[in-house]
């Protein structure tokens, strides 16, 4: 039976916005665990005050995550997307886990031991994150765009959620004894619950609705055969493949060097866009700002503001009006980022909070905008294998824009005798 000649058109919108809810929630789950090592800066930097734990976590996390990446993305069209997804998801299950557990095995008393068994937990989370963001953003390009502009506005919202989150627990245990090891500690516990719901939500749920049983069909009537394993896990067991039989040209597609050159522009703003945002957040916002009357909060507020504008740019593009589609435009507008480092300096050393607020705001509203402009318009042109392909060489390229900011963060260091 072929899937989607069978039912048609009628399946396009069937549990569409069921769908993307799913996607949102899976969307936060790639980047949860992260995010909460992130946004607990303040519980690290206390226990480990000699090494920079905001940095160095970052700089661990980045190698890890770019190279499983690069060697994913070049295997891309024969891996098992299902297998892929679900083995990211469960690492970082299980790695949330590992924070709480080395915690409670040394007591929260730090040490090199204790770092560098963070760090360890650290690379993993980003060997988990090149599974699910590149899995799930290959997977969902050859989809509506609808499906991964909720999918990347749910990775921002992880970031504003697990701030907020962090707001509050530190509220809650701040004027009680070793409160803020307790606050960090419920921080990961949640977290963790959080990411084994997204196990079960992409195990159970998300092949199982129709509209992504039509998207996945067509792609493999296309050629793709890394759908194959969650068409049978939604129930569609076989595909009619004789327009392919007809037209072996069918099953044709570009390769990923094709692809790239294609698409040059696109990859290239990708990696701008995460070289400057990197290279400020969120090591600068968490060691460089300067002592400012918000105290402890000051660092926390920065980041949450950060994840909060990110989000609201994500959310932008939905807006038909508002999506910029020009390539020459995104180019332009990624560009012109790059007057965000002298601002920053400057405010840092004569501005007060409420600039460096603004600019933070300003910082995360970009990134989050030109993103998801970028992964939604970049597909648009190509059939299902190449849309999946595409989307890899995109995370590929994001990745490798946020390890060399992460590098180049470490140049604010320079003239502090660190």
């Amino acid at each position: 039976m072929n899937y989607q000649i069978e039912h048609g058109q009628a399946l396009q919108n069937e549990g569409k916005w069921t769908a993307i809810f799913v996607c949102w929630l899976l969307g936060n789950g790639c980047l949860f665990s992260w995010n909460s090592m992130l946004t607990i800066e303040d519980y690290y930097g206390y226990l480990f005050p000699k090494y920079h734990p905001s940095r160095v976590l970052t700089l661990v996390y980045q190698p890890f995550a770019l190279g499983t990446i690069a060697i994913l993305a070049y295997h891309e069209a024969r891996l098992n997307t299902r297998v892929r997804n679900l083995s990211g998801y469960i690492l970082f299950f299980l790695s949330s886990l590992a924070v709480i557990i080395l915690d409670l095995a040394t007591s929260g008393k730090g040490g090199i031991g204790a770092f560098i068994g963070v760090c360890v937990i650290s690379g993993i989370f980003g060997i988990a994150d090149a599974h699910v963001q590149g899995g799930m953003v290959g997977d969902l390009s050859l989809m509506c765009p609808e499906f991964i502009q909720s999918f990347l506005a749910g990775v921002a919202a992880s970031g504003a959620l697990t701030s907020a989150l962090r707001l509050s627990t530190k509220a809650a245990f701040d004027n009680s004894q070793d409160g803020l090891r307790h606050g960090a500690l419920v921080f990961f516990a949640i977290s963790a619950f959080f990411e084994l719901l997204c196990v079960l939500l992409y195990a159970f749920v998300f092949p199982k609705l129709p509209i992504v049983k039509y998207y996945r069909a067509k792609a493999a009537s296309q050629g793709s055969k890394t759908v194959s394993a969650d068409l049978a896990a939604g129930g569609v067991r076989t595909l009619d493949n004789q327009g392919a039989e007809e037209d072996p040209k069918h099953l044709e597609r570009l390769s990923n060097r094709q692809l790239f050159m294609q698409n040059i522009d696109y990859a290239v703003d990708i990696i701008l866009i995460y070289v400057l945002t990197l290279s400020i957040f969120p090591g600068f916002l968490s060691e460089d700002t300067g002592a400012h009357s918000l105290g402890s909060w000051y660092a926390l507020v920065l980041i949450a503001m950060y994840n909060v504008f990110d989000l609201i740019g994500r959310y932008i593009p939905v807006i038909e009006a508002l999506k910029l589609k020009s390539r020459k435009g995104l180019t332009v507008a990624t560009i012109s980022r790059f007057l965000l480092i002298p601002a920053f300096y400057f405010t840092a050393k004569y501005g007060d909070q409420g600039w460096m607020i603004l600019l933070t705001s300003f910082l995360g509203l970009t990134n989050g905008y030109l993103t998801v402009c970028i992964f939604t318009v970049a597909p648009e042109k190509y059939k299902g294998p190449e849309q999946n392909a595409l989307g890899n060489l995109l995370v590929v390229c994001l990745l490798t824009g946020i390890f060399a900011g992460v590098v180049l963060d470490w140049l604010w260091l320079i003239g502090k005798g660190w």
